[in-house]
């Protein structure tokens, strides 16, 4: 990943954070777009401390003006980027019938919409170039549905859709375009579940244990890394055996 650029969105924490840092560390330049201001700063500045190479840009990926403006900002600090990670995501759990349709229409933009006008914003000079992957970081919900989280999964499984239609259209332009899909992670949307379901979700998975941020974090960088150069179009379940399904 040496001198390579990667963008990282939802880089402020959790999956993303911990993608951010991996690729950091093998030599990328990275740069993560998130809407928490206070967790991207800290996130560079912890980089900074490492001597890693991460910045920070804001963005909100419920607004096209703001998705418009970084990909400006991307622009202004490089021509081309090498990688593209598609990583932010949210989901408040809560019965179907319970959601208010202002809440369909967040998890739909942040876990979708968001990731395809930002791919279509920086795509263009990738294509010209000839080069480059993308990682999109769906869940398992979107394969095989998740009760409590519909519209989440809806958005997701569209996430999905959206890899495998794109990685035709950009195979001739040998960009590489794939799915990461996290079951259960230890991260601040899973700890904000009540502990009753926490324990339930840990039970149910084979290994018996939720995974750790960069056991996803290590899947990614497998998509974005010379090791997948013939890889395209594939979905990649990460979940400790909680979804053995085609």
């Amino acid at each position: 990943m040496r001198d390579r650029t990667v963008i990282v969105t939802g880089g402020a924490s959790g999956i993303g954070k911990a993608t951010a840092f991996l690729l950091a560390r093998e030599g990328a330049r990275v740069v993560i777009g998130d809407i928490d201001e206070a967790g991207g700063r800290t996130t560079a500045a912890e980089g900074s401390d490492e001597h890693l190479d991460i910045d920070y840009l804001p963005v909100d990926l419920t607004d096209k003006p703001s998705i418009d403006g970084f990909v400006v900002a991307v622009h202004q600090r490089v021509a081309c980027v090498d990688g593209l990670v598609n990583g932010a995501g949210w989901d408040q759990i809560q019965p179907f019938l319970e959601n208010p349709p202002e809440m369909w229409d967040r998890v739909i933009a942040i876990n979708l919409m968001g990731a395809v006008r930002l791919t279509r914003g920086l795509l263009p000079p990738m294509v010209a170039a000839g080069t480059g992957k993308i990682v999109n970081i769906s869940s398992d919900a979107g394969r095989v549905g998740s009760m409590g989280e519909t519209v989440y999964a809806a958005a997701k499984g569209g996430l999905i859709a959206f890899t495998k239609s794109l990685a035709r259209e950009l195979a001739r332009y040998r960009i590489n375009v794939n799915c990461v899909c996290p079951g259960p992670t230890d991260t601040p949307l899973f700890q904000r579940q009540p502990e009753r379901m926490k324990e339930a979700l840990t039970r149910a998975i084979p290994f018996r244990r939720i995974a750790q941020p960069i056991e996803i974090a290590q899947a990614v960088m497998f998509f974005l890394s010379a090791r997948s150069d013939y890889i395209t179009g594939q979905v990649l379940s990460v979940s400790g055996g909680l979804t053995m399904a085609d």
